[in-house]
């Protein structure tokens, strides 16, 4: 699992760092605004995959003592940074852009810059599709965040190539600068998808209620759990972090409340994978008389 979210996160830099340099060379060369807003676009591609890459492995080392949590909020501070350097991007992209329409000026020659754009969206559609499908198998919310950077990509892509189609048939070379507006517009939508996703993991936002629910299903349908409460979780990069304190009979040993709370953590890790649970056994008339006694009838038990 380690080794192909590495070797994925790999593979995107090595073809953000092939396109950045491409688009470069035909953008300075041919004079186009589009192309060079496209250059660093993928530029802001590669240092986002190489972050990436530096925070899939980071999360794969073995944890720490100064880090028994392990190292998962580290993809989701990968995405905020990606998400505020795909901000910069764009800001760059609109003050090369407005300069060109002041200026007046267009692209010097037309065809080399469509055909790197179109080069650099049959790349970002391979390698977008690989970074997806290995992110949900590993639920890797760096891949996926690269995975969303390069998919903007190819959109943008697109978009510049029948821009500069447009310009090579029509001649009105002020369509180069407004469509590189437009791209930059597009990416700032993109980096405030990923900041909001990234805030979620930082902040500890509990799981999605379908997760929740198949908790919740598990402990409604063990018998010997008499009720439940201070149910909590929260994701730290691909993993779940879940807790609860179960409430069983007063009379069942030490040994046998234990076996129960194993038994019922890996039925949840069995339906929610790389999921760490910690349930905690408490005796049932026991707690429930002490939560009456502190809160009075209300009582945060369920069932």
């Amino acid at each position: 699992m380690t080794a192909r979210k590495v070797a994925a996160a790999r593979l995107s830099v090595m073809s953000n760092t092939l396109l950045t340099v491409t688009k470069l060379v035909v953008g300075l060369a041919t004079g186009s605004v589009s192309v060079l807003s496209e250059a660093a676009h993928s530029a802001n591609d590669l240092v986002a995959a190489g972050i990436a890459f530096f925070s899939v492995g980071a999360v794969s080392l073995q944890k720490k003592l100064r880090h028994p949590y392990g190292h998962g909020k580290v993809e989701s501070v990968s995405g905020a940074i990606e998400a505020a350097l795909i901000f910069g991007a764009a800001a760059y992209i609109i003050y090369e852009a407005v300069k060109k329409l002041l200026e007046g000026t267009g692209p010097l020659m037309v065809l080399p810059g469509i055909a790197v754009m179109a080069f650099s969206t049959l790349v970002n559609v391979l390698v977008s599709r690989h970074l997806f499908r290995v992110a949900a198998e590993t639920e890797s919310l760096a891949l996926k965040a690269d995975g969303e950077h390069l998919q903007t990509d190819v959109l943008t892509s697109l978009g510049v190539l029948a821009g500069l189609g447009m310009v090579y048939v029509t001649g009105q070379t002020v369509l180069d600068p407004l469509i590189a507006i437009a791209v930059a517009l597009v990416i700032c939508a993109a980096a405030f998808r990923i900041t909001r996703e990234a805030m979620h993991g930082l902040l500890d936002t509990r799981l999605p209620e379908g997760d929740l629910e198949v908790v919740r299903e598990v402990l409604d349908n063990e018998p010997a759990v008499l009720a439940y409460h201070k149910l909590r979780s929260r994701r730290s990069g691909s993993s779940r972090h879940i807790d609860a304190h179960v409430l069983v009979a007063d009379d069942l040993t030490l040994a046998e409340a234990h076996q129960l709370t194993e038994e019922l953590e890996d039925r949840i890790r069995e339906r929610l994978p790389r999921a760490e649970v910690m349930l905690h056994t408490e005796p049932h008339d026991a707690e429930m008389a002490h939560q009456r006694e502190v809160h009075g009838n209300n009582t945060d038990a369920a069932r």
